[in-house]
């Protein structure tokens, strides 16, 4: 299929598409994020269901879980959470430390690959597409992200990114427009919210992503889960 045609399609065209293609054998990865909010917002409103599922990294914000549970029931929806391997877990912090993430690029992606690469794997394992709210400009690592594409990390699996070509201020008027409930963290300059640990609020003039692993370069801000092009 040649991908390219999704290019010009509304977010509401792609996820109608996605949900007839792919049935239940399609899923939402959700961080409670604006984006994914605004997805979740969107995909109530088609006929028939999508499933959401989260990355339970075990260092999320409070915010964030009241967050999900308001999701649950603003929406009606399950959240399908999906936690690390316990074992492993506990080998990193015994072997490590708690903040070993912080120490070098290494450790952050060994503690990433632990925390959210292995859990997305199991989670991915029965789908044939998934779905993110990644945008091109939240980052220099996202500028040619495709809206529909195969998952070249996740064969044979489709990659949907109804949002990619959509600015922030579009998320932030489709929000108010449909008083979509957003984590709170976001009014505390947190626009881009992962685990506690690793965020912090961003400063007047910063990058969207600045406080994201803020110890680090900007291209190497990724977790795993949404590699390079």
């Amino acid at each position: 299929m040649d991908y390219s045609q999704f290019e010009p399609k509304t977010p509401q065209n792609i996820l109608d598409w996605a949900i007839k293609q792919f049935g239940t054998r399609v899923a939402l990865a959700s961080s409670f994020g604006l984006e994914d909010m605004v997805l979740i917002d969107m995909a109530s409103k088609l006929s028939g269901s999508l499933t959401v599922f989260t990355l339970d990294t075990g260092r999320l914000h409070e915010e964030t879980y009241l967050t999900m549970d308001q999701t649950r029931s603003h929406y009606g929806i399950a959240i399908h959470s999906y936690f690390p391997d316990t074992e492993e877990v506990q080998r990193l912090e015994r072997e490590k430390g708690f903040y070993s993430f912080r120490e070098s690029l290494e450790n952050r992606k060994e503690c990433c690959g632990i925390r959210k690469v292995e859990p997305l794997s199991r989670a991915l394992s029965s789908l044939e597409a998934w779905i993110t709210g990644i945008r091109r400009d939240q980052n220099v690592t996202r500028t040619d992200v495709p809206k529909v594409a195969e998952d070249k990390d996740h064969p044979p699996l489709i990659k949907i990114n109804p949002l990619a070509d959509w600015s922030l201020e579009q998320v932030q008027d489709y929000i108010e427009k449909n008083k979509v409930p957003v984590n709170p963290l976001h009014k505390q300059n947190y626009p881009s919210i992962g685990c506690a640990p690793c965020t912090r609020p961003i400063e007047e003039g910063e990058d969207i992503r600045a406080g994201r692993w803020w110890w680090e370069n900007p291209e190497h801000k990724e977790c795993g889960i949404h590699r390079t092009p």
